[in-house]
């Protein structure tokens, strides 16, 4: 179940710019992976215990990863349509290979994070409600901020580019903040889940592009990309789906997986939330 919101995280994050703002990108896990690492180490070095360590790198993660977002952002956004997709993707395998071969966090052996204090099952249960948190921080926030200026210009910048530059919309600033929005609260997801793993591996874990980054993208377009709400029944569905798969599927759940997503592509290119308001309209 801790999971379970940690997939909401990732799709409502994903959607800030692939589906709200347009720009579609494959390279979000490199945030979640900074603010894993950001956080492990700070836990690691800082010589506290192990609550007030985790109260201090959680917040650090958040801004490690948004700092990283407001690094890259001006080059990297400003690439456009596929361009922007596969620069994305390379900056996910290079922060891999670069955690892998630095030693400092454990390169490619990994990094174990601080053991839990509390009794055992706590540790699930605590990061359980602290995961639950960050998705009502996100879904809140995202609510405001769509409701606003900054969610009529990202969706002016997806609707025509050119057309909201020559409106006055200051697009660069626009897309790097959404950016920037989207790194705060995969910091702050990165920094939970490693903790509730206990071990953070580069190209498993931290920057799984290929599970997680692709995860991202399913689970927004199922549930419904450019919505508020589609992503969250993305993901909801997308989870229960897949431990199902795992469960009952066992040594056929990656097939099924795969014909999965095709059939989403292919039934549901609006996604759940899309279709039902296409159900809703025709009546």
């Amino acid at each position: 179940m801790a999971f379970l919101w940690l997939m909401v995280v990732f799709a409502l994050t994903w959607d800030v710019t692939g589906g709200q703002m347009g720009y579609n990108s494959f390279g979000n896990v490199l945030f979640f992976g900074i603010g894993a690492y950001a956080c492990a180490l700070v836990q690691r070095d800082s010589g506290l215990g192990y609550f007030p360590a985790l109260a201090l790198g959680v917040p650090l993660a958040a801004i490690a990863s948004m700092l990283a977002a407001a690094v890259l952002g001006p080059a990297i956004l400003a690439l456009r349509g596929h361009y922007f997709a596969i620069g994305t993707l390379g900056l996910g395998i290079a922060a891999a290979d670069i955690a892998a071969g630095w030693n400092y966090v454990g390169a490619s052996s990994g990094m174990v994070t601080p053991l839990f204090p509390g009794a055992i099952g706590g540790r699930e249960k605590f990061f359980y409600y602290l995961l639950f948190a960050i998705v009502a921080l996100a879904f809140i926030t995202l609510r405001r901020l769509y409701a606003g200026c900054f969610g009529l210009a990202i969706n002016a910048i997806r609707d025509d580019e050119e057309k909201a530059e020559a409106m006055g919309i200051r697009t660069t600033r626009h897309k790097i903040m959404a950016w920037c929005i989207s790194a705060f609260f995969l910091g702050l997801a990165g920094a939970v889940a490693g903790n509730l793993v206990g071990f953070i591996d580069p190209r498993e874990f931290a920057f799984a592009g290929s599970t997680y980054g692709v995860w991202m993208v399913l689970m927004a377009v199922l549930g419904g990309r450019g919505t508020l709400w589609g992503p969250v029944v993305g993901a909801c569905v997308f989870h229960i789906t897949q431990e199902l798969f795992w469960t009952y599927l066992l040594g056929w759940q990656r097939v099924v997986m795969g014909l999965f997503i095709l059939g989403v592509v292919v039934f549901l290119p609006k996604g759940i939330v899309g279709w039902l308001r296409r159900q809703e309209a025709h009546k």
